[in-house]
């Protein structure tokens, strides 16, 4: 295990947490060389070095030595215990664009075959399908339209692991504010990735929705650090300080996981991570977040 890993899996055995913040949303891896040992002979009388010739074996016909076969063994890859080999799909994937279908029917089921959650396989490219396909190509480095053009038609093709984030042990929520993913991780093995957007890290200055005498400002900031959901709001939209969020998981102060209409391809809210509607919804229904569970924030 690397130190990373043990040093996740030791925070998440102790439940060391730091910190509490503000939170909201806006719309927009050597051979060592034997040693040599000698040994010195100790002897009373001078030694001398002696030379033994070993004399050449001879027969009266002569023969043929055929050497034995070299056998190369194929080179072994060992694969990172959060890699999981699907293979590609066994047709070329159409590039639908954002048209509704039989074609785009092959590519949620290849969506779901890689790990990106897109709410189901029914031929109607929604906002579901769209955010799926944005998580495809952000994962890859592909310009993220959340359109299946020719180059994101060919790599979901020929693509042959199922995403993973960088956890390979526990059960938690990993957040990848470079990739600007957000993945969900049962016994070290990622189940779903997820389009996602965090702080913008632009400074902000805005009136309490709750309160508004108060003015709220701060750094759009979705701070890094191994954090645990604390509260949780289940049910529709909830008023935050800074505007509403949907079914919201609080994991440092008012910074929480939620869903949102609006999860674009950047970093776009004041700190909280978002997520569609649908998506948390099923984060809900599936009961993969619980109040407890760990949430590690990195870059």
């Amino acid at each position: 295990m690397t130190p990373l890993r043990t040093g996740i899996a030791w925070l998440c055995a102790t439940g060391a947490l730091v910190g509490m913040s503000a939170c909201s949303q806006t719309s927009s891896a050597e051979s060592t060389p034997p040693t040599s040992t000698t040994v010195a002979a100790t002897t009373t009388q001078a030694t001398v070095a002696t030379t033994t010739t070993v004399p050449a074996t001879t027969t009266s016909e002569s023969t043929t030595t055929t050497a034995a076969p070299t056998t190369t063994a194929a080179p072994t890859t060992t694969l990172a215990p959060n890699v999981e080999i699907v293979g590609p799909w066994p047709t070329p994937l159409v590039a639908v664009g954002t048209r509704n279908g039989a074609d785009t029917v092959a590519i949620q089921e290849r969506l779901t075959q890689l790990g990106f959650w897109n709410g189901g396989s029914d031929g109607s490219y929604g906002f579901a399908t769209l955010q799926a396909v944005m998580a495809f190509q952000k994962y890859l480095g592909l310009p993220a339209t959340g359109k299946v053009d020719e180059g994101t038609a060919a790599y979901l093709t020929a693509f042959t692991e199922r995403a993973h984030g960088t956890a390979d042990s526990g059960t938690l929520v990993e957040i990848d504010k470079a990739k600007q993913l957000l993945f969900i991780v049962v016994n070290g093995k990622t189940l779903w990735a997820f389009n996602t957007s965090t702080g913008s890290g632009i400074p902000y200055e805005a009136t309490n929705k709750n309160d508004p005498t108060k003015i709220e400002k701060g750094d759009a900031i979705t701070p890094n650090g191994l954090w645990e959901v604390t509260r949780e709001r289940p049910d529709g939209w909830w008023e935050g300080d800074l505007g509403q969020i949907y079914r919201p998981k609080y994991f440092h102060g008012g910074v929480a996981i939620h869903g949102m209409t609006s999860v674009p391809n950047y970093p776009a809210s004041h700190g909280c991570v978002r997520l569609s509607t649908q998506a948390m919804d099923f984060v809900w229904d599936s009961g993969l977040v619980p109040v407890g569970t760990p949430v590690w924030v990195h870059e």
